[in-house]
């Protein structure tokens, strides 16, 4: 399964390929095959490794750090996003050496709340932009919905990628787009959600990783959490051999992250492990890995007491979301 990044080629290799449509037609389908079985071998495997109780109380810490704390339903308001960026920033009141999270991800009217409540705290403000979840709207109205956000005080985007262009082979029509909003972003770093469970292959989903991150992606993000499947551990190591292989390539480390249906801290320590054995331990880091999820903080700091404490603390010691 593992791919070494000197069978895809030179840096020269991946300039050229963004040339023209039918370059980068040709480099993208010239990428290495996914052996799925392979893969979904591969994780099956490092899902069952035993993490010892010094390195799962690290793991819980890193699991906090590198979440992005999300609300993105239809009937959110400034109260709720208030109390969540409390929560972002002191998860555990209980338990004072409990680190913040990574960020607070909210739609781009809710920008100035969230960015007004977390003001000094170090916790990023993300924003969903480019007509999340579907992506279907005009480039000028995406790009307007971008420079919105991040004149509001996003610190982040989450832009959704036209998948119908994808699927229908308009490679260079994508990658203009996330170079546009790219540039929309100004300052603020870009994540480039794939919605891979409407990718339909693992083949596709590496050659979506790598035309984001010729884009100029900062992060490659699974999916917008509104997709069914969303987040798999195939899928996570698809894309963490892709950004490695890209790091590998070009020098330039692209983080990850992965979303929706990721609720239980069981299931963050899999994709830990696969972070680590995939694109190595310098991806440990909310620089470089995400996890996009609202109840996944809760049972990561019930798992986190019952390793300081011994004992499991009941559901209603940490906060309803």
């Amino acid at each position: 399964m593992t791919v070494a990044a000197t069978s895809i080629g030179t840096p020269g290799d991946l300039v050229s390929a963004t040339a023209s449509d039918s370059a980068l037609r040709r480099f993208l389908h010239g990428l290495p095959g996914v052996d799925q079985v392979g893969a979904e071998a591969r994780v099956g495997n490092l899902a069952t490794r035993s993490i010892k109780a010094e390195a799962k109380r690290w793991a819980l810490d890193l699991a906090v750090r590198t979440i992005d704390l999300t609300t993105l339903e239809g009937a959110d308001t400034p109260g709720k996003v208030r109390s969540l960026c409390a929560k972002a920033i002191q998860p555990d009141p209980d338990d004072r050496t409990c680190q913040s999270v990574a960020a607070v991800c909210v739609y781009p009217d809710l920008v100035a709340v969230a960015s007004q409540a977390l003001a000094g705290s170090g916790v990023a403000v993300a924003s969903v932009a480019t007509a999340f979840p579907s992506g279907r709207a005009r480039l000028d109205v995406k790009l307007t919905d971008v420079a919105g956000a991040v004149e509001a005080g996003a610190d982040e985007i989450d832009m959704v990628v036209d998948r119908g262009a994808f699927l229908a082979g308009r490679y260079g029509e994508v990658l203009d787009e996330i170079r546009q909003v790219k540039g929309a972003c100004g300052p603020a770093h870009l994540k480039v959600i794939l919605e891979t469970g409407e990718l339909a292959t693992l083949d596709n989903v590496r050659r979506a990783s790598w035309l984001a991150m010729a884009g100029g992606a900062d992060f490659i993000k699974t999916s917008t959490g509104k997709v069914t499947p969303a987040a798999t551990l195939p899928v996570a190591l698809v894309m963490l051999e892709a950004v490695r292989d890209f790091a590998d390539l070009t020098g330039t480390e692209v983080g990850v992250k992965v979303a929706g249906g990721i609720r239980s801290a069981k299931d963050a320590l899999r994709y830990l492990v696969v972070v680590h054995e995939t694109a190595g331990a310098e991806w440990l880091r909310p620089e470089r890995f995400r996890f996009g999820a609202s109840s996944l903080l809760n049972d990561v700091l019930m798992q986190r007491a019952k390793q300081r404490t011994g004992r499991y603390h009941s559901p209603d010691r940490v906060t309803i979301d």
